[in-house]
This record gives C-alpha cells, structure tokens and sequence, in this order.
C-alpha cells in the first residue's frame, strides 16, 4: 500500500510539474512590424543655406565692358518642394537668391535671384543625383540683366531631416553686349538643408 501511495504521489507531482514547465513555455511576444522605412523621404518642402564660389570670365553678364576674370565668393539660401512622382524619379521646383562679392582693385558685389527646375534619380535610400536649370536675373552697381543656369549636383541624406548638397552650374545672360558666350560664369557651391 505505500508503493502504491509514493507511485500516486510521484505521478501527481510530475503533472504538477510538466503543467508548470508548459506555462513558462508560453511567451507574450510584440508583433514584429510588417514595413519597415526605406530610408530618407525626399518629398516635401525644403530650405537651406550654401556658400561657394563663382569664376567669371571676361564678359560679366554683358551688362559691363570686357573686362579681366574674377573670382567672387558666394553665399546664399534656398527653398523647393520636391515630388517623387515615379520610384526613383524626382522632380521639384526651387527659388535660389545668392549674394557675391571680390576683393579685386576695385571690389564689386552682385546678387542674383532664379526660379529653378530640378530632375533627379534617388540612387540609394540616402543618395540623390540631379540635373538643374532655372532662369533668373541679376543685379550689379551697372544694372539689372536676365540670366540663366545649367548644372546638375548630388545630394546626401545625414539625418531623418538633414541633407548635404554639393552643386556646380554654367550661368549666362540674354544680353548682346559684347562676344556673348553661352556660359560666361560658373558658380560651385555647397549647402546643408533642412526637409519638412
């Protein structure tokens, strides 16, 4: 009789046991989400500051005489919305006004204010390349002249709302002064911009 009590006894406790074991093996779990963020949105609205530099040649803009090159430093802002309208596509509209100045013999500053249209492919989540051109005008101590840009750049994402940018452009008037090249200045600049 105590063989059969100490085998009911030993039975019972290993169903204890095992019931216990079985609960612990039950975990609650936080599901795992389903999509992920593919990187940076390059949507939206964006402003930024940039500094550079500009060389112009012999004809500055046609609006002076022909003179000798220069060199000027650049300093800036902008703001655009950009459009993804197709992965990778995107295109998007900018405003740019840029203040320059030398320090030749006799210092001279200009501004200069475009509309701009940019096409570009994002290359990896982080990575943009683009083309530019826009039309604008510019401003010097002889006058005001319509002008325009030609370029492309390369974009980088650094943050969830931070971009760095790195761009190159050909500039030229629509004035007749003088032997009228179709780039008379090249303007390199490098900006950090915010995304909305």
């Amino acid at each position: 009789m105590f063989v059969r009590s100490l085998a009911i006894g030993v039975s019972a406790a290993a169903l204890l046991v095992g019931g216990a074991q079985a609960a612990d093996l039950i975990i609650p779990t936080t599901p795992q989400p389903v999509y992920e963020a593919a990187g940076f949105d390059w949507e939206g609205l964006y402003v930024g500051a940039r500094l550079g530099g500009q060389f112009v040649g012999t004809q500055d803009y046609g609006v002076i005489a022909a003179g000798p090159a220069s060199t000027y430093g650049v300093i800036g802002a902008a703001a655009g919305v950009n459009f993804i309208p197709v992965d990778p596509i995107l295109l998007g509209v900018e405003v740019t006004a840029d203040y320059m100045w030398n320090s030749a013999e006799a210092p001279t500053a200009t501004g200069e204010f475009f509309a701009n249209l940019r096409v570009g492919a994002v290359v990896t989540d982080n990575a943009l390349i683009y083309a530019i051109g826009g039309l604008g005008f510019a401003n010097t101590g002889a006058g005001s002249v319509g002008v325009y840009q030609l370029g492309g750049g390369v974009e980088f994402a650094v943050t969830d709302a931070i971009t760095v940018r790195g761009e190159v452009v050909g500039q030229g008037d629509f004035s007749s002064v003088g032997a009228d090249s179709f780039f008379e200045s090249t303007k390199a600049t490098v900006g950090v911009f915010y995304h909305f």
